[in-house]
């Protein structure tokens, strides 16, 4: 649901010279993990999005499984932007708990920054 949102930090990343591979996973089960990691292994990064609660959400499902299958390709470690570990809020504060753009800009900003050479011969 955090598509529209995604997009825009995309976008606004490719105008600073940085390309982010979005990824909209239309089934969650069965859950499809070969795109996501082979971004992974093309970029060494992964940011989840979602809305759901940070605790108990699938996108901790995708983050154990990227760590499993692609470890010794990542730069960085799985990060996550979400929801809030507390009750869904009324309609008029929804926008204070839903992963905004500026969030989501923010931690993908801070993924990019890092910079860790692998060797993927030794892997």
């Amino acid at each position: 649901a955090s598509i529209k949102e995604t997009l825009e930090v995309a976008t606004v990343l490719e105008e600073q010279g940085i390309q982010a591979a979005v990824i909209d996973v239309a089934s969650l089960s069965p859950i499809d993990y070969r795109p996501i990691l082979q971004s992974v292994r093309n970029t060494g990064r992964c940011l989840i999005v979602h809305e759901a609660a940070r605790h108990g959400g699938l996108g901790g499902e995708i983050a154990a499984t990227v760590q499993e299958r692609a470890f010794p390709y990542l730069k960085h470690p799985v990060s996550r932007v979400t929801g809030f570990d507390t009750v869904m809020p009324y309609f008029k504060n929804e926008q204070h708990y839903l992963p905004g753009t500026q969030r989501i800009l923010d931690l993908a900003t801070q993924l990019v920054a890092v910079r860790k050479e692998v060797s993927h011969e030794d892997i």
